[in-house]
């Protein structure tokens, strides 16, 4: 129940325990041991003691201050007076440092208890400075660039007071119909979980309370990324094993690197909706993973509650989220009937407290209570020179040989006229793509087009240009003059592929080729005869079965940010060399999905069959195919050409027989696995050599290949290095038959290639 003490005692108490706990300093530590020190504890502790039932129902809520941004808007005004009333605990969509300093001060010197305000944003893929898309960050396969760009975005946020961002998003996505796949990092749990836990390190820093930090959120918690048919917010149904080997490990790593939060989901798992799942919520992340953080909601979760059909109405749904352990209800405002919940005995009042501890753990960590305030003239949040080196994001799907026998990429230096055709060719929006803040700005952004003529003016060259057709249209009034330039030139460029709109939140396709009519436009400039390379812009893998022959080249940009046009320009004329790699597998055609390489093998494979044609017998139909398709995909995981070639050495082995039971004890062994890779070409490039195994015999099935190790590799010609990787319990173990993770006797093959589809191979033995 709520304190019953008269006012002017709690007052005065109040002010003694802000003068005795604001002396006390914080050490600096690390995030994760930030949420688990003492001094901060003994802090939150004498807070909640002081705190009333209304006081502590106002720290788990928050509200909107922009309007919507991912569901019906509110909008309001009057955030300084609810504040100083202690109404809600946090703030997100405010972006104006004197209008948070104004908050914040009626928070902090007008409460009763000066709590201050935690004020979050979604900070997904940079502020001010917009990096590529996640899904184009993680094709870059480099752990430490996220983990820079992720805390140069935390440097720009945080100048302007913002503390909390709602990212990562470390969904595992195998549908590139659902939009949201733009967000994360593809398909695979072991590169999920180094990215996760990257962008974690990069937003938190070394220290959590450091001015330049800001709290991380890991979301959507969880499953959200195996929605049914690759439809957003979609029912979700699959067994504990596959949640727990391909969907949690993410999660988890961005727990051990110490996020401060975690995000709830929309979607239903195994029937019982996320934002109300105890199993994942408490038994998983707080008495497995011993999480200290918090868990928020996300928009509007709770309410929808009701539409799920576990509730029926605020109150039920409240309280099924409250006791479930989501700790803070995002804007839809229900966690206003905690207070007569509470008072009810229908919700515990040390739930509550528990509750209120973890999110005041945060803001004590922060270092919230210590400096309150941002500077109104920001710290920093311009635009530098070393945020722009982000080639590593693109992936060179395709490269023949031109006219004269050269791959068409890089561009010649015979070429004298370029043609530069198509919709996203000089549209500055669309580089930003999905989820780019308020703060971001088309005006910052250089296109392909504005690069483009900077370049061919420097080289003497002539360069002709033609929209084409728009993104979406079917009007071909613009082809003739599309087709004439394509005529005049040696070499065509043309920007293809989606809005930059068209992937994120609530964007689900059930067609993946080129929208409105630019396959039409390319079939059409092809006819021209002269080489046609195609820059890809998209948010999810897009099927280019049919539209690939009429490419010289294809090199997938994602949506590559403010600085999209000289990454571009710099790639196409051999600068710098694309060194992406793909971390979703393409399509040959939408039936494929929902598509991914760490598929289960079946009791009949279509391995050996030819499959280019329908099934003529028996003998060829009764496998595991499709009658009017190849079961690859277009291009696998782990795929990405360079502008030189690599070759490996046979796989070595440390051992050929290593014991599970040696590999399960705490001080287990480990098997040492290498090759050597060479640069063959004539011209430096770097690998990203990758490391799959496969395990057989097993109590339960395991995967045709799972990706365990990766490491990029930067060769001049000629050049050759000898990689190694550990394989140990970590990558060894599973969930077996009796839902236990370790190393069961097996039968491995190894490899050591440049994608899930290619590389020598070796085997060993796991015995008893």
């Amino acid at each position: 129940m709520s304190h019953s003490k008269p006012a002017r005692f709690l007052d005065l108490a109040a002010l003694f325990f802000w003068v005795v706990l604001s002396s006390i300093r914080v050490c600096a530590q690390s995030p994760g041991q930030a949420l688990r020190d003492a001094g901060v504890e003994a802090r939150v502790e004498a807070l909640v003691k002081q705190m009333t039932l209304e006081e502590k129902v106002g720290q788990v809520i928050q509200r909107d201050a922009g309007g919507s941004l991912t569901g019906p808007g509110r909008g309001g005004s009057g955030w300084d007076s609810m504040a100083a009333r202690g109404e809600f605990g946090s703030l997100f969509n405010l972006t104006n440092p004197p209008w948070i300093n104004a908050v914040q001060r009626a928070a902090v010197e007008r409460s009763r208890l000066r709590i201050p305000v935690l004020f979050g944003l979604d900070v997904i893929h940079g502020f001010r400075t917009t990096f590529p898309v996640p899904l184009g960050m993680a094709a870059t396969w480099d752990p430490s660039l996220v983990e820079r760009a992720a805390h140069v975005a935390a440097e720009e946020a945080s100048a302007t007071g913002i503390r909390w961002t709602f990212s990562p998003m470390v969904d595992i996505a195998r549908d590139a119909r659902w939009g949201r796949i733009v967000e994360g990092a593809g398909e695979d749990p072991y590169l999920g979980a180094a990215m996760a836990r990257a962008y974690v390190l990069g937003y938190e820093g070394a220290r959590l309370d450091a001015s330049d930090s800001i709290a991380a959120c890991a979301k959507h918690y969880v499953g959200y990324g195996a929605a049914e048919g690759g439809r957003d917010y979609n029912t979700v149904d699959m067994s504990e094993r596959t949640l727990r080997q391909v969907y949690l490990p993410p999660f988890k790593a961005a727990v051990d690197a110490g996020a401060a939060t975690l995000m709830s989901a929309f979607n239903s798992l195994n029937e019982v909706p996320t934002s109300a799942n105890a199993f994942t919520l408490t038994r998983v992340l707080r008495d497995e993973w011993k999480f200290r953080g918090f868990v928020v909601s996300d928009y509007d979760a709770i309410n929808e509650l009701i539409q799920h059909g576990i509730a029926n109405d605020a109150r039920t749904a409240a309280r099924k989220a409250f006791l479930a352990g989501v700790d803070m209800d995002m804007e839809d405002g229900l966690y206003g009937n905690l207070v007569e919940l509470v008072r009810s005995g229908a919700v515990p009042e040390a739930t509550m407290d528990e509750a209120v501890r973890r999110i005041l753990r945060v803001k004590y960590a922060l270092g919230l209570f210590d400096r309150p305030y941002v500077q109104e003239a920001p710290r920093s949040a311009g635009i530098k020179a070393e945020h722009r080196e982000l080639e590593e994001s693109f992936v060179l799907l395709k490269n023949d040989p031109a006219r004269n026998g050269a791959p068409a990429l890089p561009i010649s230096e015979g070429a004298r006229t370029i043609a530069l055709v198509g919709p996203l060719a000089d549209s500055a929006r669309d580089m930003l793509g999905s989820w780019s803040t308020s703060a971001s700005r088309p005006e910052d952004v250089v296109t392909l087009r504005a690069a483009l003529t900077a370049r061919c003016r420097e080289r003497h060259l002539n360069l002709l240009y033609a929209p084409g057709t728009t993104v979406s249209g079917q009007s071909e009034s613009g082809f003739r003059e599309a087709v004439n330039v394509a005529r005049q030139a040696d070499v065509v460029l043309m920007a293809l592929g989606e809005e930059g709109t068209m992937s994120g939140e609530a964007n689900s396709r059930t067609r993946l080729d080129l929208p409105g009519n630019q396959e039409q436009l390319l079939t059409a400039v092809a006819g021209a005869g002269k080489p046609v390379v195609v820059v890809l812009f998209s948010g999810r893998p897009l099927a280019l079965t049919s539209t690939l022959p009429h490419m010289s080249a294809l090199l997938e940009v994602w949506f590559p940010g403010i600085e999209a046009g000289p990454a571009i320009v710099r790639t196409l004329f051999g600068d710098a060399a694309p060194s992406g790699r793909l971390t979703v597998s393409f399509p040959r055609t939408v039936g494929q999905e929902p598509l991914y390489y760490n598929a289960l093998n079946t009791g009949r494979p279509a391995e050996g069959l030819d499959l280019t044609h329908p099934p003529r017998n028996a003998a060829e139909r009764y496998h595991s195919r499709y009658i009017d398709e190849l079961n690859a995909p277009l291009f696998p995981f782990g795929y990405g050409l360079s502008y030189t070639r690599f070759a490996y050495s046979p796989v070595t082995l440390s051992a050929t027989r290593v014991s599970a039971r040696t590999l399960n004890s705490q001080n287990g062994a480990s098997l040492r696995v290498s090759a050597e890779v060479k640069n063959t070409g004539n011209r430096a490039g770097e690998e990203v050599v990758q490391l799959y195994i496969r395990e057989r015999g097993t109590s339960v099935a395991r995967p045709v290949r799972e990706l365990k190790g990766f490491k990029r590799v930067a060769l001049g010609p000629g050049e050759s290095r000898r990689v190694e990787f550990t394989l140990g319990r970590d990558e060894l173990a599973f969930w077996n038959i009796d839902m236990q993770n370790a190393v069961e006797p097996a039968a491995v093959t190894v490899w050591i290639g440049p994608s899930s589809a290619e590389g020598p191979q070796a085997q060993f033995e796991i015995t008893e």
